[in-house]
């Protein structure tokens, strides 16, 4: 028996509900007004299409999720109930704490729309599991991937929304040092702490056209390594590659339209990084035929090379400005739920990589 991705899944989207749903976690103070206020209040008066379909698309995974989850722990009969509760209590509790955040504006409507939202999202998944959809996957996940697959599915399936928020780099996520750096001496700013803190000689230095190929080609080649510690044959792992490959050209052209405009989808798509894809294609087709704690152990040494480069380099001026499209305005609420893939996926990677390596139990 597999257990279910589905309920970390559900678990971790609900932490990044939160997140957007609080961020900036800026300026709590009691504004002297009930917070269940806002489910008496009078209609908005100025209501966009944006408003609408990013509060119902933004709870449809969560419901499907949650109503997978139960249907996959045995609760099928009660699943749909259970997932669309939790998902409107959630969205109901995070509304009433926005009323003590100025930043925000509590809504009926945000909830109203959170909830069907989820419902839409728990009667799709109902739908798949009528239809043999879920249990045909089930099959599916039996013959391509090892018992302990979970987690590596789990990691895999964020792998591409870590690339969504623009990276300087192509494919690079975990560029976090240099804002780790900021933010430390923010909060130690005016205590005696912050003379502690290590201050570098130079100012980081931007990566020469080698160890910036090198940056690109392990960040597409650890998620095959990380595919390959639990698919089962070759067959099947000769065909994960350039899909695997697909879908992270895919969605970094998503990421580029979003930030610059349909009409640069591509222009990150240079000479160096066509030779980088065209080199990591043929590295991780020969590195298929290795075992799988072989190419755990490779995932470590992959790892590590490829953070001690990246996080020597710092974030460019203009990659700075790009942010602003995200950072503000109507991306505001997506910030958090890609930003922190981006920055925390390589890390979770290398803590999922030492735990199949430490596992004692056959996989089979």
């Amino acid at each position: 028996m597999h257990k279910t991705a589905a309920t970390p899944l559900s678990l971790m989207y609900a932490v990044l509900i939160v997140y957007a749903s609080l961020y900036p976690f800026a300026d709590w103070r009691d504004q002297g007004i009930a917070p269940w206020t806002f489910l008496s209040a009078p209609f908005p008066r100025y209501w966009t299409a944006f408003d609408v379909w990013t509060n119902v698309i933004g709870y449809l995974p969560f419901g499907a999720l949650l109503t997978l989850s139960a249907m996959r722990s045995g609760k099928i009969k009660h699943a749909v109930a259970l997932a669309v509760a939790c998902a409107c209590l959630l969205s109901l509790f995070m509304e009433t704490i926005q009323g003590f955040l100025p930043a925000r504006v509590a809504s009926r409507e945000d909830w109203l729309l959170n909830s069907a939202g989820a419902v839409s999202g728990a009667l799709t998944a109902l739908a798949l599991e009528k239809m043999g959809i879920v249990n045909h996957w089930s099959r599916i996940r039996s013959r391509w991937f090892l018992r302990q697959s979970r987690g590596g599915l789990v990691l895999l399936a964020m792998w591409p929304v870590s690339l969504l928020f623009p990276p300087p780099i192509p494919f690079s996520s975990g560029q976090v040092f240099e804002r780790l750096e900021a933010e430390i001496a923010q909060q130690l700013m005016d205590t005696p702490f912050l003379e502690w803190l290590p201050v570098r000689d130079v100012e980081l230095q931007p990566l020469a056209p080698g160890a910036e190929m090198m940056c690109i080609m392990l960040g597409l080649l650890i998620p095959c390594l990380l595919g390959f510690t639990f698919i089962r044959t070759l067959t099947r792992r000769l065909l994960f590659v350039p899909l695997l490959l697909t879908v992270g050209v895919a969605t970094t052209a998503l990421s580029a339209a979003l930030s610059w405009g349909p009409n640069h989808m591509f222009a990150w798509l240079d000479t160096p990084c066509q030779i980088a894809l065209i080199s990591v294609l043929v590295l991780a087709l020969l590195l298929a035929f290795v075992p799988a704690r072989v190419s755990a152990a490779l995932i470590l040494l992959a790892l590590g090379v490829y953070l001690s480069l990246l996080n020597q380099a710092p974030e460019s001026p203009y990659f700075a400005q790009t942010l602003q499209s995200w950072e503000q305005g109507n991306f505001i609420r997506f910030n958090g739920l890609a930003q922190w893939f981006g920055w925390l996926w390589p890390y979770a990677t290398l803590g999922y990589v030492l735990s199949t390596l430490w596992r004692r139990e056959p996989q089979i």
